[in-house]
Order: structure tokens, then sequence, then C-alpha cells
């Protein structure tokens, strides 16, 4: 079974299975996710949505393999998109996309290839996973800037024994390459966007026309001191540097959001540093390390590997950060890494 987005990965992802295995033996299945509010929101970087469907179809044509689409609307809302509001709700920075693959895409796809027969899921993510000594290890890519790695961390040894990542060892260019060998329809089709679903609408705006109501409220400084005003907490994200205001002596950043009080705690780079996070709900690739593992976490998607110490306990883990870092900003996944491979990741918590 070829999970197919409608992008250019996914389409390439099938070209080599197919190449592979035979069409004959390849299933491609889309999922439908979302549908956008208007054509004017469609600008081609979107993922999933109805329009993609019809490029994977395409796709799955040129390729000579079966081809089934799977509507996960409802789900998509219930496990996507209420989660994502609710957290801007209460002040968090969630992670749509990691909750997309561990409650949406691979949860669904594998218990399908399963009831099917199929041996392997294969997928155009760019990782990889080898086996080493009878156990699977999660990897990053070859071409680290198109690393996702970050957002599978939820994959158990089960769910590694079945996936497949072709991409995993070449880059973008190459990819891009092997679509036009192949006459691809969409070879050149751009980039997905992150946030799939909120389309070119701002941010706040899409949050606002999902049922937040901006309510206003005051932006302090550590002690408490009234800086100035703001339109709703859901406008801001820890670390975040413009938009707080202009006039002050040293460039600000959101410290901390306090949803309740409706309230935006801000200081200097050197006040909102931290050296140390609790982060809850973890999953590990193949079981929790022990205590005072040292390794590399990754607050967000692009942020930089940072030098860590693991204290797992139970459903959560503390993490000492052993250089300062900026911007952990509670909501976000921090994912563990010894050297490319996937230890594991959490969530991170406020306080």
């Amino acid at each position: 079974m070829i999970a197919m987005s409608g992008g250019v990965d996914s389409s390439v992802a099938a070209a080599l299975t197919a190449e592979q295995r035979g069409p004959e033996a390849c299933a491609g299945v889309a999922m439908r996710l979302y549908s956008l509010p208007d054509d004017a929101a469609r600008t081609g970087r979107t993922c999933c949505a109805p329009d993609d469907l019809y490029d994977a179809r395409r796709a799955a044509a040129t390729l000579g393999v079966r081809f089934y689409v799977y509507d996960a609307q409802e789900r998509f809302r219930e496990k996507v998109i209420e989660p994502f509001i609710a957290a801007y709700a209460r002040g968090e920075t969630p992670n749509p996309c990691v909750r997309c693959n561990d409650h949406v895409k691979f949860d669904w796809l594998l218990d399908r290839a399963r009831a099917l027969g199929a041996g392997e899921l294969v997928t155009g993510h760019y990782a990889r996973v080898t086996r080493e000594g009878g156990r699977f290890r999660l990897r990053r890519a070859a071409d680290a800037a198109k690393d996702q790695s970050y957002f599978l961390h939820g994959l158990t040894q089960e769910e590694l024994e079945m996936v497949r990542f072709p991409l995993g060892g070449l880059t973008k260019n190459q990819v891009r390459a092997l679509a036009r060998e192949r006459g691809l329809p969409n070879a050149e089709k751009p980039e997905s966007m992150e946030i799939c679903f909120v389309g070119d609408t701002p941010l706040p705006g899409f949050l606002e026309s999902r049922g937040i109501v901006p309510e206003p409220g005051e932006v302090v400084d550590r002690d408490g001191h009234v800086l100035g005003s703001h339109e709703g907490v859901h406008r801001f994200t820890v670390g975040q540097r413009r938009g707080i205001g202009r006039g002050f002596k040293l460039p600000l950043y959101v410290d901390s959001i306090d949803a309740k009080a409706r309230r935006v705690v801000v200081g200097t780079r050197e006040e909102v540093q931290r050296r140390a996070f609790r982060a809850l709900s973890p999953s590990w690739v193949d079981g929790p390390p022990v205590s005072g593992t040292r390794c590399q976490v990754q607050i967000r998607h692009r942020g930089r590997p940072l030098a860590a110490v693991l204290d797992p306990s139970g459903a959560e883990v503390e993490v000492k950060l052993l250089e300062p870092a900026v911007g952990v900003a509670p909501g976000q996944s921090a994912v563990f890494y010894a050297g490319d491979e996937v230890l594991g990741g959490a969530i991170i918590c406020a306080g």
C-alpha cells in the first residue's frame, strides 16, 4: 500500500515501489482530510485537499497502479483541527503535523494495510529505517534540509516493521529529477505548506473564524509591570519577538502566556532563556532511555539540535539543556536524537 498525497514526493515513492514490486502488486491510497472554504484559498501549496487528490489519481494512472480514496475529514477534524484550535486558546503552540501522523495517517493506513494483507506501507516522507540486532531504528534523512523524522517520532517497533521510506536516501533535487524522468504529472508541483488546512489565511484570522473570540489583555514584564496591550493570546507563541510592541530599550521575547488571565509575559533574550523543561506523554521508538542519557533535542521542526540530558519517568520526561534555549513553547514536540537516530519525543508543557 502506498500513501499518495498528490505531491511529487509521494508520487516518486510510488513510482520507485511500482518499479520494484510491479504495479499490479501496488495500491495507492489517498486521504481526503479537509476542504478549503473557497477557490481563493487553493494556492497549489496545500496537502490532501480535493485538488491534491486529483493530482494523486493522475500520478497513479501514469504508474498503472490501483488507486483509492479514503474520506478522513471527520477524523482529521476531531483529531487534528479541533485540538489545534483548543491549544491556541490555552496559550499553547500545537504541532498538527505530528498529531496527523500519529492519529490519522499512520494509524488508519497501517490498520487498512494489514486488513488488506499488504506487507508494506510506503510513504514519501524523508526519513530512514534501519534494522540492527532485530530492532528497528528511525533515522534522519540523507537530505538534512528535507528531513521529516521529527514528525515521525511516534512510530513504534511494530509500525516501523511495515513502513518504507524510499526517499530517505535522496535529496529533493534527485526526487524532482526522478519525477521528470518518469513523466509524472506533478513533477513541478510546489512544496506544500506546513499547516495545510489553514491555507493562505493568516493564523489569527483562521482561529477567530473557528470560534476563538479575541479577548484583549496585558503585555507585562516578568515582574508584572504592564508594558502594553494585546488583542488575544492566540496571536502569540513562546519565543516570539515580533508583534510585541515598539519603543523598548532592548528586543523583547514572549516568555510565557497565561490564557486565563489574558496576559502575555515578555522579557529580554537572557531572561526568557530556558535551561530545563518538562515534557508529557512521551513515546519511545525502542523503549525509554535510562536516566541521565545524553542526547540532542529539537524543540521545533527547523530548530537546531540542542545538547541535553534526559530523566524519563513514566508519563513525563525531565529535559536538562546543556546550553540555554529561547522558544521552549508549551504544546510543541520535543524530539530526542542520538546522532541521526530518533529516540522518541514528548509534548512540552508549561512550568
